[in-house]
């Protein structure tokens, strides 16, 4: 019996021994399925991060009387990054004229998106002349643009989409793990029944992401009058708002909706979905771009576009669910998507005039917090210095508090001078009557 007992525990121990040798070969096999089910990068069709801010650097450059680059820098706890910005007017020196319609767009806020990089290198090549769409007319694009100052985010991500390019092809969020498209102030934080922590992490804090500080100065100094933030995994027109199951009341809403009907109907054939983010997409988002854009910078026209997905896609092969994989459909997308901005770049303008002089009465009552105006104002003169432009998060918070205590001194002081004068007006003494 002992001798048996030990052939067994033997037999044991033996099975016990393969199974561990074994145990690598499948997991690695398991690891081989996952990669092969994945589709790579098709580098015959995307550049890569460092390659396409070159080409768009070099665009710059060879079209000085039009294009202009400025780098804005942020940082804080040890995470830095930045964003370039492109600024276009048909005539440069024009480019601070007031009374042009400003245009802001943003690309490629989720780092996986990256078809949406290319239709900003594909809108600036078109902008700049150096590429055409077909049957398009050069003279009525130019009288088009010259009314408009269009700014592109062309990549306002940067850190999270180089974490995409060194092989985490699912990454949505920033260098740091912050969904930058949660990390707006309006209705921030707040989190639906179906939140996964890793697509959705909203940060510590609203604008505690560098990215999302940069962007937010951004639309105060240059206070846009079209907002178009980009991205990829669906195809929709997407109006405010994002946190809520409606759109917004009044004419503003109804102006949006009809641009947003002719756009699905030219270049999407009326394939695209319409409405609010929070009312079409099936969930409600929280602290989005758009909804502070509309809401707090007051944009009129304030859009999320999806510019591709691939429903058929598993959820795990991320490159295909939000990109085009094939040249005909790349080049398919890139076409349709840039001859839609060009059509808001024509008929936003018209859409904008019946709200203008609305937008103009508002202005004055546009409510802003201190600390909203101080970014806005300081980032402002920064570009009118001429100095190159960075966004300093050392010491606002004491120039913040310092511009408090001036205003509390001052209404102190006007408090105690108003109570002076009524003092020696009342106690002044009477002298009698020489009549």
């Amino acid at each position: 019996m002992a001798m048996i007992r030990r052939r067994s525990l033997s037999l044991y121990y033996i099975s016990l021994s393969i199974f561990a040798a074994c145990l690598p070969i499948f997991v690695n096999c398991d690891d081989n399925l996952n990669r092969t089910s994945s589709t790579p990068i098709n580098r015959d069709l995307y550049h890569s991060s460092g390659d396409l801010m070159e080409m768009i650097k070099n665009l710059v450059n060879r079209h000085p009387d039009k294009l202009s680059m400025e780098t804005i820098e942020a940082g804080n706890k040890g995470y830095n990054a930045e964003i370039r910005v492109v600024t276009y007017c048909h005539r440069r020196k024009d480019s601070d004229d007031r009374s042009k319609i400003r245009v802001l767009l943003s690309f490629g806020q989720h780092g996986r998106e990256l078809i949406t990089t290319e239709l900003a290198l594909r809108i600036l090549s078109i902008l700049s002349e150096e590429q055409f769409l077909p049957n398009m007319n050069p003279v009525s694009l130019n009288s088009t643009l010259d009314e408009l100052v269009i700014k592109v985010v062309p990549m306002e991500n940067l850190n999270g989409r180089k974490l995409v390019e060194e092989g985490d092809l699912c990454e949505r969020r920033n260098g740091r793990g912050v969904d930058l498209n949660r990390n707006w102030s309006v209705d921030w934080g707040k989190k639906e029944k179906d939140y996964d922590p890793y697509e959705e992490n909203p940060g510590t804090a609203p604008f505690s992401e560098p990215e999302s500080q940069i962007m937010r100065k951004l639309a105060l100094s240059f206070d846009p009058h079209i907002w178009v933030n980009v991205h990829s995994g669906m195809e929709a027109l997407f109006m405010p708002y994002d946190h809520k199951n409606t759109t917004p009341d009044g004419l503003p809403s109804q102006r949006m909706r009809r641009l947003l009907e002719q756009l699905n109907k030219i270049h999407c054939q009326k394939r695209c979905m319409i409405g609010s983010g929070g009312g079409s997409v099936g969930y409600l988002a929280h602290g989005t771009a758009t909804d502070y854009m509309f809401n707090v910078v007051r944009v009129p026209m304030s859009f999320t576009f999806e510019i591709y997905g691939d429903s058929a896609a598993s959820s795990k092969d991320c490159f295909k669910m939000f990109n085009p994989t094939d040249h005909s459909t790349f080049n398919r997308v890139l076409n349709d998507w840039s001859a839609a901005f060009l059509t808001i770049f024509k008929f936003g303008p018209h859409y904008l005039d019946e709200l203008r002089a609305k937008a103009s009465a508002a202005n004055g009552d546009k409510r802003v917090s201190i600390d909203e105006y101080l970014d806005g104002y300081l980032m402002q003169r920064t570009q009118k210095d001429g100095k190159k432009l960075e966004v300093l998060d050392i010491g606002m918070q004491e120039i913040r508090t310092y511009f408090r205590l001036f205003l509390l001194s001052s209404v102190l002081l006007m408090f105690m001078f108003c109570s002076r004068i009524s003092k020696n007006k009342y106690s002044r003494p009477t002298t009698p009557c020489e009549c």
